[in-house]
């Protein structure tokens, strides 16, 4: 059972309080176009698992079945340990996370976002099938797959809650626990804060192992990444840090870089790749978040492609036992190219109008051929029709101009 599923409900109604918050203390941590990317990232990001997890959840149940030095049996306290020992190699799995080039292509996604707010903690990737390989020694204790998979899930949800900044000091809490204040610091790109407070739920292995930071009252967070994105595309998020490996990989004349180097510590770049192609960092003394301005009527228009998009994730996830293979293929296929259509429209590149009128002719021609009788894809089309509409306002003929 896939348990973060179930819990989108909760994560959308504490968005919803979460902007609620925003009316009454009149900040301003929500923009429309960062937070549909880290929300499609997160529609991405459960479709992978799909396929995503088979292979890793298939090496951890063989190394359970045939290596495990004993099988822990399920009971109150066991639950407990497993919760606690997943968190502890979660810390070393985020950690390395940050540290070595290949799994921070993966993970730079998730700190992407020039914001932080509950969205932020759904910007995640789709990419990240490398980092199982941290837990496999929980399969040699004798962890059931079952058991660390719902502590896994578990622990993703509690961090949930921490990706905000309405929430201050908790105290004692602090010391203990992952909370809002120490886990902006992990999200910040100050120099003081950078590769700092790694864990899940237990700041504890942070203290222990040297890595804690607090947040400082002078030290206001500054947050994303020195290599900013600067897009609002989710297919270019979880591909871009992958793309400058790729490059570095390309343009170095050294074997040994070329094999290395995604192998490396984060940051590390070949000598003759630094001088020919060097890196433009963010300019903290003069930091400006990347933005379009977009009109009422495109951020309307874009939530509502999202809605569709989700809908349309939705009505695959909880039908894969009776959908083909080619049928999961397609609808995946077709989401994907959904998001990163509304992506070029909320970067007002002019090419997004045609994307959007394919995207939404094939929808409505596809749904209305193959699937005339059922109500929630009719929804959909209904969607469809009504965002056809929309291409025809005011708001969308000035993006047309622009």
């Amino acid at each position: 059972m896939n348990i973060i599923l179930y819990a989108i409900p909760g994560f959308f109604i504490l968005i919803g309080l979460e902007l609620l918050a925003e009316k009454i203390r009149g900040t301003n941590y929500y923009r429309v176009n960062d937070s549909i990317t880290s929300l499609s990232t997160g529609v991405l990001s459960q479709l992978s698992k799909v396929v995503a997890l088979l292979v890793p959840f298939t090496i951890y149940i063989s190394v359970f079945d045939n290596f495990a030095v004993y099988q822990v049996k399920a009971s109150p306290v066991t639950w407990v340990l497993t919760f606690v020992v997943y968190d502890f190699f979660y810390y070393w799995a985020h950690r390395y996370a940050h540290e070595i080039s290949i799994l921070w292509a993966a993970h730079v996604l998730h700190h992407s976002s020039e914001e932080y707010n509950l969205t932020t903690a759904l910007r995640q990737t789709s990419t990240g099938w490398l980092s199982f390989v941290f837990f496999i020694p929980m399969a040699l204790a004798g962890f059931p797959p079952a058991m660390m998979i719902t502590v896994g899930a578990l622990n993703l949800i509690y961090q949930y809650w921490v990706h905000t900044r309405h929430i201050g000091d908790l105290g004692w809490y602090e010391l203990i626990f992952v909370t809002p204040s120490n886990h902006r610091v992990h999200h910040a790109q100050n120099k003081v804060y950078i590769d700092r407070n790694y864990g899940g739920v237990f700041i504890l292995w942070d203290r222990l192992f040297g890595t804690f930071q607090q947040e400082l009252n002078d030290q206001p967070v500054i947050f994303g990444i020195r290599g900013a994105l600067k897009s609002w595309n989710p297919l270019w998020a979880n591909l871009q840090f992958y793309n400058q490996l790729f490059q570095d990989c390309l343009h170095t004349k050294s074997w040994w870089y070329k094999i290395t180097l995604w192998f490396r510590r984060t940051g590390w770049r070949p000598p003759d790749v630094i001088e020919a192609y060097p890196l433009l960092k963010t300019d903290l003394d003069n930091f400006s978040k990347f933005h379009t301005d977009l009109t009422r009527g495109l951020k309307a228009y874009a939530i509502l492609q999202y809605v569709i998009n989700t809908a349309a994730a939705l009505a695959v996830l909880l039908n894969l036992e009776i959908l083909s293979a080619w049928q999961q293929l397609g609808a995946i296929s077709f989401i994907m190219f959904s998001s990163y259509s509304v992506g070029t429209v909320m970067e007002l590149k002019p090419f997004g109008l045609t994307l959007e009128l394919i995207k939404h002719t094939f929808l409505i021609v596809v749904v209305w051929v193959l699937f005339p009788q059922g109500w929630f894809l009719m929804m959909l089309v209904a969607l469809s029709v009504c965002s056809l509409l929309a291409l025809q306002t005011n708001a969308l003929k000035q993006f047309a101009r622009a």
